[in-house]
């Protein structure tokens, strides 16, 4: 399995063609095997939409219906060890929650998560799926 930050996961559902070749490759490899999406990422969809930072192709409630039921997508959820591990990440790390949460998941299901965020593609404590250096956005 591998766990999607929340971008990746919008543009998959959306056929974003923000979504890179690689980021395709990757997705498709690991489909079979689980495409984790943290319960984070369905809250910060649903706050982007209700402050209309994010364009849907359905209302919300029926595109987070329709999103969780694609193929592979296995939704994670925020347990007590996670919510704890996100506080104690290793090293330093920003402060935003969601993806303090999204990190403190890859690190405790062991899996690579799939960013462009650069902040955590620069954070050594968390196992990224390599992107050409091109991709990667602050």
């Amino acid at each position: 399995m591998i766990l999607l930050d929340t971008h990746i996961w919008v543009w998959w559902i959306q056929t974003d063609e923000r979504l890179t070749d690689k980021q395709r490759y990757w997705l498709k490899k690991h489909q079979p095997g689980g495409l984790g999406v943290s319960v984070i990422s369905c809250w910060e969809v649903a706050k982007l939409a209700e402050y209309n930072r994010l364009e849907l192709s359905y209302p919300i409630a029926e595109w987070m219906d329709y999103a969780l039921v694609q193929p592979g997508i296995r939704l994670l959820d925020l347990t007590p060890r996670i919510a704890v591990e996100s506080t104690r990440l290793p090293g330093t790390f920003h402060r935003d929650p969601a993806d303090q949460i999204i990190v403190a998941t890859a690190r405790l299901y062991d899996c690579p998560l799939l960013t462009v965020d650069a902040k955590i593609l620069n954070y050594p404590h968390v196992k990224t799926l390599p992107l050409p250096d091109h991709e990667s956005q602050a």
